[in-house]
């Protein structure tokens, strides 16, 4: 299985590749279209501020070539923002893939939101052979509301998507590479897709 980690100078890549090690698979870090298609999964990882990251997407067309993608695709943490249709962080136009618009945290509570939370209301092959409340790891400031393809919740001030699905693309606000056994048996899962 080609497993490829898009590379665009935003992701956390490194955790994310000894994550996949640690489950017995390989990853390579690419930002070439043409490994990106030939890829079996495809990792979209995000770390940093939505407009910059935006930017270098935009810079090497592959804010074109995400949304063409017909294999699975999984966004994590600003990824999955990004896959979004817009995000206040920088007033940035998204990919469109989900049709939701990222908005900040603005309900009294501690901003970012680092650290562990629960996650429920789990609807996707993403979390097959899980309990309904697991906890994952955050750090975030902003977040996708609940729309229609929201495929699980987290409660932080008020209850916000923290999985998105639609077709082949999924979505998740936690990081999984960094969320204990739950975390690896959800990137398992997306390989096993």
């Amino acid at each position: 299985m080609k497993i490829v980690i898009i590379d665009y100078g935003a992701g956390n890549t490194k955790s994310i590749q000894f994550a996949i090690e640690r489950l017995g698979w390989k990853s390579i870090l690419s930002d070439n279209p043409n490994e990106i298609i030939k890829a079996n999964k495809v990792i979209f990882p995000g770390v940093g501020e939505a407009s910059s990251a935006m930017s270098k997407l935009k810079a090497t067309g592959l804010d074109k070539l995400i949304p063409q993608l017909t294999q699975p695709v999984l966004g994590i943490c600003l990824g999955m923002q990004l896959m979004c249709n817009s995000s206040e962080e920088g007033n940035t136009k998204g990919l469109g893939i989900f049709d939701i618009d990222v908005v900040k945290f603005n309900h009294g509570v501690k901003v970012p939101q680092i650290g562990w939370n629960l996650i429920s209301n789990l609807k996707s092959p993403l979390f097959y052979d899980l309990n309904d409340k697991e906890y994952m790891y955050l750090v975030h400031s902003f977040y996708a509301p609940i729309c229609e393809d929201t495929v699980a919740t987290t409660d932080y001030g008020i209850s916000y998507t923290t999985a998105l699905q639609k077709d082949n693309f999924y979505g998740v606000q936690f990081h999984p590479e960094k969320s204990s056994k739950a975390g690896s048996k959800i990137l398992s899962n997306f390989f096993e897709l």
